[in-house]
């Protein structure tokens, strides 16, 4: 089975986030950098069934030169070679954008199954992975929390509201998007990241002209602040008016 992962390099959670200038992206030139969480419960699920299944596993990456950083780690954790859309402008693409940069790179190497974290750490719009399929024509399933190869295709189990799941089978080729937790981690050995250093990363530029399908016009750091209500009448009125305020503007409680 040939298998893509699709991984995206973030900022790390403890960095403290600090808009630029132009007040539409975080300042990054002095941040520090990790594997997007979901992506790499991605590519452990995908070095699993490349252990029962055989095959290969290719990371894919649509990000600036620094996201060499990630693809090294997915290749020292097992992934046998990478492809790297690289430019600038992607470290703050759109998920359009970032879809579109991958799709042609995707295509053109035929996998059996393209595998995305459910959602990236720092936009979490969830969508690269739906667009991704849509782009590529294949079908595809969201927050799978198992993935099981069948005759002909797979049967994966869905992550639905309310403690609920559901089972779904699809055709191969396909896309899944995979929910945090459906695995437990492995880390590079010693052994794998010096394997690393002589794997390929092959590098390709983005195709088409790259322009943005969403555009940021500000962001700004949430204002803290206080405020306290009295709530009179009698302690009847005031347990219901409390709840209310609970509900319907604190919204802590349904």
């Amino acid at each position: 089975m040939k298998i893509a992962v699709c991984i995206k390099q973030v900022v790390t959670r403890e960095w403290g986030l600090r808009v630029d200038e132009q007040k539409t992206w975080i300042r990054d030139a002095d941040a520090s950098f990790e594997l997007n969480e979901p992506d790499a419960y991605a590519l452990e699920e995908a070095l699993r069934l490349k252990e029962k299944q055989g095959g290969e596993v290719v990371v894919c990456c649509a990000g600036p030169a620094r996201a060499t950083q990630v693809i090294r780690e997915a290749l020292a954790r097992g992934a046998d070679r990478a492809v790297h859309v690289e430019a600038d402008s992607l470290a703050s693409a759109d998920a359009g954008t970032v879809a579109a940069a991958l799709a042609a790179a995707v295509r053109e190497e035929a996998f059996d199954l393209v595998l995305t974290g459910l959602q990236s750490d720092d936009q979490g719009f969830a969508q690269v992975g739906v667009v991704l399929a849509e782009t590529l024509g294949i079908p595809h399933a969201t927050i799978i929390m198992e993935v099981q190869v069948v005759d002909g295709g797979l049967r994966v189990k869905r992550e639905l509201e309310g403690g609920w799941f559901q089972w779904v089978s699809l055709p191969l080729p396909a896309l899944l998007t995979i929910q945090s937790g459906i695995n437990q981690l492995r880390y590079a050995t010693l052994k794998g990241i010096m394997a690393a250093k002589k794997k390929e990363i092959r590098k390709v530029a983005p195709s088409g002209d790259g322009a943005r399908m969403q555009e940021i016009l500000a962001l700004y750091v949430p204002e803290k602040g206080k405020t306290s209500q009295m709530i009179g009448g009698s302690p009847t009125d005031a347990a219901k008016g409390l709840v209310t305020k609970l509900r319907d503007e604190a919204r802590v409680i349904q």
